[in-house]
């Protein structure tokens, strides 16, 4: 490969909801799950990245992401999997997808949220990312980013294989994907069939036409268990059995597929070659459990974002989500910096004045606990992040706080997509450039911009407990 593997698509948030049925209802006659634990993980297109990354290929993820809770989640779940986030904006809210669960079979699917909705242009890095791809996957859910114009003429034009798993309330493929992989209950959406006509005449006959439909090269139908029928000009239609027979959750079945027939592809194989590879690893991931068992151990176990208690506080997911939404609706500026922000001091505070004084509000990206002491050593922080946050969010010029994990911002960073990323004068040298910042290139993925504002000579946390320490006043 000579350039990332690039998803793009939409993303929902999926969770399974694992319980216990042990009685019904006293008002219904419906069964009451006793819930045991729960797990989330991207869905869509973000679940094909995952995949993809698993494989130990470089991955970019183009899509959609809202200003709430559930897209900082996904954000945090994304970076965990190893997957470049290029995100595009995303009116309303994340789409969910909550399925209860118990004894190993799903009881009932809940989705909520986010409907159709016309994702924001993207940004340039987004259409060089496209060109410069070793292979694109569409993994259209019909929510609006394949039918995105400027991402339309980019994947028309790029040179890089093009596999397009598609949805029947999504847009037709663009002309000249190498290989579309609908599952038979898409055709059937799709394409009328002849009437009578068995179960593999109606696929081959489905491929068939969509491939001459959308100009595609290959179309590859998937049959579950049964494998997959592939379509190609001039040549009968190949049958590929899956190895084993197999029943289980199929859940993510498809984008399992599709994300291994694009590895290959990238990879250089043959489309019958892909197409066969792909029958293979679905197979395989159904009878091995699923999603249950086939996400990466750094996304299971990826931490769930810090939320306060406390009502009417600055701090937290839902604090940095409203102040986000409200200030892009107005047309504002939304301005972030990040920080351990330990021993608030004078120059913490000019820096944070002078940064609010670019825009119309000011989020401040706040190393958790742990965070800080991964990057410090384990006698920091000296103040626990609860009450760091407070005092950052009792500032004037300071909007909200946003409280991460990880040991840099950047899952927070592609979920808050600020415009402008602001640093104190300490992080640069030399004339203090921006683009020395090590964020500056996470921002580039929505058009955001780096800056550096002066720092006060002298001030230091470091320094501030070392003196207080010779002092004895620190212990």
């Amino acid at each position: 490969m000579t350039g990332p593997v690039v998803v793009l698509g939409d993303t929902l948030l999926d969770r399974d909801v694992e319980g216990v049925v042990n009685r019904l209802c006293p008002d219904s006659p419906v069964p009451v799950l006793d819930e045991m634990a729960h797990v989330d993980r991207p869905g869509g297109a973000g679940l094909a990245a995952v995949f993809a990354a698993a494989q130990g290929a470089e991955v970019v993820l183009v899509t959609a992401l809202a200003d709430d809770a559930g897209a900082a989640r996904l954000g945090v779940l994304l970076a965990a999997a190893g997957v470049q986030v290029y995100p595009l904006r995303l009116a309303g809210a994340t789409p969910e997808k909550i399925r209860l669960r118990a004894g190993g079979r799903v009881l009932l699917r809940h989705d909520r949220g986010g409907g159709v909705s016309e994702p924001g242009e993207p940004a340039e890095a987004v259409l060089r990312v496209i060109d410069r791809a070793s292979v694109v996957l569409v993994s259209d859910y019909g929510r609006g980013v394949a039918r995105q114009p400027a991402l339309r003429a980019a994947l028309a034009a790029t040179r890089a294989p093009v596999v397009w798993d598609p949805h029947p309330r999504g847009p037709a493929a663009v002309p000249g994907v190498r290989l579309a992989t609908p599952n038979e209950a898409e055709v059937r959406e799709l394409v009328e069939g002849s009437p009578g006509a068995t179960r593999l005449a109606t696929a081959a006959e489905g491929a068939e036409r969509l491939r001459q439909r959308w100009r595609a090269g290959a179309v590859a139908v998937t049959l579950g268990p049964d494998g997959a029928l592939l379509s190609q000009a001039g040549s009968t239609p190949l049958m590929v059995p899956a190895p084993v027979a197999t029943e289980g959750d199929t859940c993510g079945a498809g984008d399992r597929f599709a994300a291994t027939a694009s590895l290959a592809l990238a990879g250089g194989a043959l489309v019958s070659e892909a197409v066969t590879e792909a029958v293979t690893e679905a197979s395989a991931y159904v009878a091995d459990g699923g999603v249950a068992t086939a996400l990466p151990q750094p996304v299971r176990r990826a931490p769930q974002p810090v939320h306060t208690a406390v009502a009417g506080d600055r701090v937290g997911v839902a604090a940095a989500a409203a102040v986000v939404a409200r200030v892009r609706a107005a047309g504002g500026t939304v301005v972030a910096t990040g920080g351990c922000f330990d021993l608030l001091h004078a120059g913490h505070l000019a820096t944070l004045q002078a940064a609010r004084q670019l825009g119309d509000c000011l989020v401040v990206c706040l190393n958790s606990d742990a965070s800080v002491s991964g990057l410090k050593g384990p006698q920091r922080p000296v103040i626990g992040q609860a009450d760091r946050g407070r005092l950052l969010a009792a500032l004037s010029c300071v909007d909200a706080v946003l409280i991460f994990e990880e040991s840099t911002p950047a899952a927070a960073l592609s979920w808050l997509r600020p415009d402008i990323w602001v640093k104190g004068g300490d992080y640069a040298t030399g004339g203090a450039d921006g683009e020395a910042l090590p964020e500056a290139e996470i921002l580039r993925r929505w058009g955001g911009h780096s800056v550096v504002v002066p720092y006060l000579d002298g001030r230091s946390t470091t320094g501030l407990i070392a003196a207080t320490r010779a002092t004895g006043a620190l212990a």
